[in-house]
């Protein structure tokens, strides 16, 4: 929370008021999606290695939007609590200077945490007017255009069933969930999941009422079947929240896109801005 009283605004000439001004539009375009974002994507976006020094870099956008808002007598909602932690959802502590003024937040449960988030976030993304605020600051907005892309992964169909890399690496992740972020304890991940829509899963591991589905794409893939793979991820988050409603479990589903290579560098804003986690470099034994 000291970042809230300490980070400028991002009209100066530091490193991270130069960054704010970079971060700004981007979290524009995650809010005009209506999708968070990680830490890591942000700050990797950004160009930054460790995404801790993100602190002051977003409490120098939240200064920004309260000088404007004061400026324009006009409340402006708190872009920054879309930068969130992989692990809880939620923003770091230093957004509770902006969200939660005059209240201690180490006295706030969980649950109380999250629906102060979640009455932001609803605030963040409903709000109409994110592009005059980039227009008076001086800043342009983010082109996130990939109808060209779309269209080539549409086009290009794959064919010839699955290949030995695929499979090798569909096995390895089934065996090893930690290679893929998960915690420690998961059990073993289920191959070829079968959804009552007909479609297929590559790997779900289902710990307790957390239900995580993976699509692996092996080195052998090309861009448009990477990218094939984020839409598949959205597809399957559905999916499998869905069966979660259906069989009255609690709505806690994940979905993971598993390289074996990188993600290919021009789709990283279309990852952040369809909200899903890739994960990469992930060598199957």
């Amino acid at each position: 929370m000291e970042t809230a009283r300490i980070a400028a605004p991002m009209s100066g000439d530091k490193l991270y008021q130069q960054r704010a001004q970079a971060a700004l539009p981007l979290l524009v375009r995650q809010a005009e999606a209506g999708k968070p974002i990680f830490y890591s994507a942000l700050a990797q976006e950004l160009g930054m290695s460790n995404p801790r020094n993100l602190n002051y870099v977003l409490g120098s956008v939240g200064t920004t939007l309260e000088d404007l808002a004061k400026r324009w007598r006009k409340a402006i909602p708190p872009i920054q609590c879309l930068v969130v932690n992989k692990q809880t959802n939620l923003p770091g502590e230093g957004i509770w200077g902006f969200l939660a003024k005059g209240r201690d937040f180490a006295s706030l449960s969980r649950r109380q945490q999250r629906d102060i988030v979640n009455a932001s976030l609803h605030d963040v993304c409903a709000y109409s007017h994110w592009r005059d605020v980039l227009k008076a600051l001086s800043l342009a907005p983010v082109k996130a255009d990939f109808r060209a892309e779309i269209e080539r992964a549409a086009a290009e169909r794959g064919g010839g069933g699955e290949s030995e890399e695929h499979l090798r690496l569909k096995e390895y992740v089934a065996r090893n969930p930690s290679a893929v972020g998960l915690a420690a304890g998961t059990s073993s991940g289920a191959i070829e999941y079968d959804l009552p829509s007909g479609d297929t899963i590559d790997v779900l591991f289902k710990d307790k009422n957390d239900w995580v589905a993976v699509e692996v794409k092996s080195r052998v893939s090309g861009d448009a079947d990477v990218l094939r793979g984020l839409f598949q991820c959205v597809k399957y988050l559905a999916l499998v929240e869905a069966v979660q409603i259906a069989s009255e479990l609690p709505q806690n589903a994940r979905a993971l896109l598993v390289l074996e290579g990188e993600l290919p560098a021009g789709l990283g804003a279309l990852k952040n801005l369809l909200g899903i986690e890739v994960v990469e470099k992930v060598r199957g034994r």
